[in-house]
Parts: C-alpha cells; sequence; structure tokens
C-alpha cells in the first residue's frame, strides 16, 4: 500500500494524488536496492489460547516492487505474519485485474505469493479502483449504485479470495462521492457477509478524520462506525497532514495522529483500528513537492551539505536547502518519528499499524517495530479480544 508519490490521497486535495504512471517513473533506484526496506503495515490479535495480543506485521506491497519487497519480508520474516500485496484494479468495466503490465511480471508475483505463502504468511491482497495506471470514480461509483452489479462484484471478489487460497481482502476504493455513501456501506455488508460466510476476513482504507466535522472531498463516503461495525480491519491513513500541493510540514505531526487515533477508537472498537503510518517524506520546491523515501532524504541533505533538525512538536526531521537558486524544505520519516507513532499506538492499545511507503525507509524502523510492538514474547500487549 507506495512510489514517487503517496498511495493514500492528500488531504484537501480532489483527486489526492499525482498520476501512478508518473509515480512509477520517479521509483527507478536501482543504486538504492542494498538499503531498502519494504513497507510493512501492522495489527494487533489475540492468542485465544495465550491470552496475549500479538502484532500481526502486514507487509503491504505494491506491485511494481513485489519482487524485492519479497525478499526484505522474508529475511524478517520473525516479524511479519501477513501480507498484503496492492496488485488489483479494475478494468472501465469494473471487472478485477492485476496491474501488472506484463504477464512476465504477473507470473513472478504469483510465485513471489506463493514464496510468502509457504513461509506461513497470510495473504490478504488489495483491490484499488485504479483503472489504465489512475484512479478512477466511473468503475466503481456505476458497481455502486447498480445493486445487480455490486452483488456481481462481491461474488467476484469472493471468488477471487477461494481461488487464489487468500486469507481475505482489503478494499481501497478512492474518489468516492458523498452520495455514495449508503451504496457504498451495502456493498461493505454484503462483501463482508460473504467472505465471513467463509472464513475470511475484510479489511477497509478509509482517510483520516480528527473529528465528525472533518469531513472533505476525500471522505465523504466513509462512515467510519458502520464500517467498523462488519469489517475486520479499518486501516485509517494516518499520514499527509501536509501533502505535495500543501505548505510544507510533516507528513504525521504526532499531535495531529493521536488526534486522528482518538477520532477513530471514538467510532470503531479499538480492537479494529489499524492505524497508517508513513515511511515517506515530501520535497516542497518548484511546484507540487515530489516524494521522497528516507534515503533519498539522506542523501540529498549529505549532496547539499544540510544537517537535518528534529522538530520535537511535530516529532519528525526536516532540513533545507537551496538548488537552482530555489529553496527546498524537505520533511521526512526516520525511525525516530516512526517510534513516536508505534509509542502512540502502543498507548492507545487499538488493534496496531500499517507502515505505507513504497522502499527505502530507515533501517532502523525494523528495529523500533521489534522493541515497541512485538510480534510475540514477554512485550506483547495482553487482551481479550481477537480480529479473525
Amino acid at each position: 500500500m507506495a512510489t514517487g508519490t503517496p498511495h493514500r490521497k492528500e488531504r484537501g486535495a480532489k483527486t489526492g494524488r499525482s498520476p501512478l504512471r508518473r509515480a512509477l517513473s520517479r521509483t527507478a533506484w536501482p543504486a538504492l536496492a542494498l538499503v531498502a526496506l519494504a513497507l510493512v503495515a501492522l495489527t494487533l490479535v489475540t492468542n485465544l489460547t495465550s491470552g496475549t495480543r500479538h502484532t500481526l506485521v502486514v507487509a503491504s506491497m505494491p506491485y511494481w516492487n513485489i519482487q524485492h519487497d519479497t525478499a526484505v519480508v522474508l529475511a524478517n520474516r520473525k516479524d511479519v505474519n501477513e501480507v498484503s500485496p496492492w496488485i488489483y484494479g479494475l478494468t472501465p468495466g469494473g471487472g478485477i485485474v492485476t496491474q501488472y503490465s506484463s504477464g512476465a511480471q504477473t507470473a513472478a508475483g504469483a510465485h513471489d505469493i506463493q514464496r510468502m505463502r509457504q513461509a506461513g504468511l497470510r495473504i490478504v491482497p488489495s483491490i484499488a479502483n485504479i483503472t489504465n495506471g489512475n484512479f478512477s470514480y466511473q468503475p466503481i461509483g456505476r458497481i455502486l449504485h447498480d445493486p445487480v452489479l455490486a452483488r456481481g462484484q462481491v461474488a467476484a471478489i469472493v471468488s477471487l479470495v477461494d481461488k487464489q487460497d487468500y486469507a481475505g481482502i482489503d478494499i481501497d476504493y478512492e474518489n468516492l462521492h458523498a452520495g455514495d455513501q449508503a451504496v457504498y456501506l451495502r456493498f461493505i455488508r454484503e462483501l463482508a457477509a460473504a467472505l465471513h460466510a467463509r472464513g475470511k476476513v475484510l479489511s477497509v482504507a478509509v482517510f483520516p478524520q480528527t473529528s465528525a466535522a472533518d469531513v472533505s472531498s476525500a471522505n465523504p463516503a466513509q462512515n467510519y462506525a458502520a464500517i467498523g461495525k462488519v469489517a475486520d480491519q479499518v486501516r485509517i491513513m494516518g499520514y499527509n497532514d501536509h501533502w505535495a500541493t500543501s505548505p510544507p510540514g510533516a507528513v504525521a505531526p504526532i499531535g495531529w495522529v493521536k488526534s486522528v487515533l482518538n477520532y477513530a477508537t471514538s467510532q470503531i472498537p479499538a480492537d479494529k483500528v489499524v492505524l497508517g503510518i508513513p515511511l515517506y517524506g515530501y520535497n516542497w520546491g518548484d511546484g507540487p513537492a515530489q516524494t521522497i523515501s528516507w534515503l533519498q532524504a539522506l542523501k540529498l541533505s549529505r549532496q547539499y551539505g544540510a544537517t537535518a533538525s528534529y522538530d520535537k512538536t511535530s516529532q519528525a526531521p526536516t532540513f533545507t536547502y537551496t538548488s537552482g537558486g530555489r529553496l527546498h524544505t524537505v520533511w521526512f520519516e526516520n525511525a525516530e518519528s516512526t517510534t513516536a507513532k508505534f509509542d502512540a499506538v502502543k498507548g492507545d492499545s487499538v488493534a496496531g499499524v500499517y507502515l505505507w511507503m513504497y522502499g527505502y525507509e530507515d533501517p532502523g524502523t525494523w528495529s523500533a517495530l521489534h522493541h515497541t510492538l512485538p510480534t510475540s514474547g514477554s512485550g506483547a500487549s495482553s487482551s481479550s479480544t481477537a480480529v479473525p
């Protein structure tokens, strides 16, 4: 669930992200591969036998980077329990298709998924309303407002899950309209019932809110409480408080993150709330900011002799530099800023977190994860409830 622009929609923006094709062009970083880490997502579940709630680490891997991410996940297998390959989109007619650009890529992706399955990882892939490389409203809008088509897509998703032996599905339908709320909820309820009848799980991605009044073009169709009643995981996109076309600032300042958590848990059972944590940053200069990784930020600071400072209020690193006579402002995430968010999750006792990015995060992130939200052992939290 990551390229040269973030997977999630920019707050306050109509479309929320640059076209994926343009984003993909900024992800060709072969020279950086040795330092890369996979995108991870974490949720906490209870082991009903032991009564201990363990951290379920879900690696959410975009299709264009799945081979590399698979290697990283398997190298950190002890800290990963589940993966969500971000691989499915929709045709203009609403059919479910993989987003790979070639048959060879599709075959390679299937091989990687099989490797992860053999390692004992639960597979819960993501379906997004991506059509021809871009988020598109028309296919999903038509489906949602036609009960026959909606039931057909529910059946198609269930068939996909059964055929591929997935543990469930993650729904990432974006750019929905205010008038879609009722039909979207009807679709989610029907999909949840169909999946649960087969012992499968449903995850739903939603945009962040800090209050009931925090409604924008990004989230009018998303009713936290209603979704939380039927979904097994509600993945809150806890990032983009500042975005590509906003003034510079932290992607996910800790005060805002805590407000997002507080509102989410007031509407959704805490054991279903999964907080999205960013592992990327932005470089503001001329025009819209460019999305950058931790490693890119590090290279820029060294190239221009800039020293990053750590903003204690936002709990995020930042620096400035000048290139071509133009001032650039960079805010990004590192192990310290991510740990602050892990601590917030641990303190709120919510289900857990998922980390969204597309490579090259601070290597210290894994150590922070291991010590702050352990997957097992004496450091794991205690709980009496479970997410299926």
